[in-house]
């Protein structure tokens, strides 16, 4: 009986350990800077956006879109990736108002990093818009937006499962 009480307790002390969960890591790249500046007021609009981060980024997968007030693409061509800066090139821009940069890369150790960041356009241009925006996956040709992938949690649960049985399979096999 005293085996299969520890056998129940070592059990729920690994799940209680499992379903705790890793902590935030803080070795991941992290966007260091912007340009143009968060929140920023521009009288001129800047012909390319850019993001920079601490570490440098892999030009694979990489998206930056440019969305305006009015709902549509202003940034142009593909994504540029040197070393830790990505950027994007902007077509002259139209409406006042708030512009948002959404962007998504791949940091050097293999993490996905996606975020964004606004500025205000306070003089309206002459530009042309382009398309309609979609989602950022979209933009990168990826149905998975989070960059989060797979959840870890359920393969802890299922390792414990399969301890558990194994556990409780030996403590029966003794009988």
């Amino acid at each position: 009986m005293r085996t299969v009480v520890a056998a129940v307790a070592v059990l729920v002390t690994m799940l209680a350990g499992s379903m705790a969960g890793a902590g935030a890591a803080s070795g991941h790249a992290a966007r260091i800077a912007a340009d143009p500046p968060e929140d920023s007021r521009l009288t001129q609009p800047p012909e390319r956006v850019s993001a920079t981060f601490n570490e440098p980024m892999q030009p694979q997968f990489a998206a930056m879109t440019v969305v305006g007030p009015d709902g549509n693409l202003w940034s142009t061509g593909e994504p540029q990736v040197d070393g830790p800066v990505l950027s994007v090139a902007v077509r002259p821009l139209g409406p006042a108002g708030k512009y948002t940069v959404n962007y998504r890369a791949t940091s050097a150790d293999g993490h996905v990093v996606t975020g964004s960041w606004s500025f205000e356009l306070t003089a309206p241009g002459p530009g042309t818009p382009g398309p309609p925006a979609g989602t950022l996956a979209d933009a990168a040709g990826d149905d998975a937006a989070d960059g989060d992938g797979i959840p870890v949690w359920p393969f802890f649960v299922g390792a414990v499962v399969i301890i558990a049985g194994g556990a409780l399979w030996a403590v029966r096999r003794r009988r």
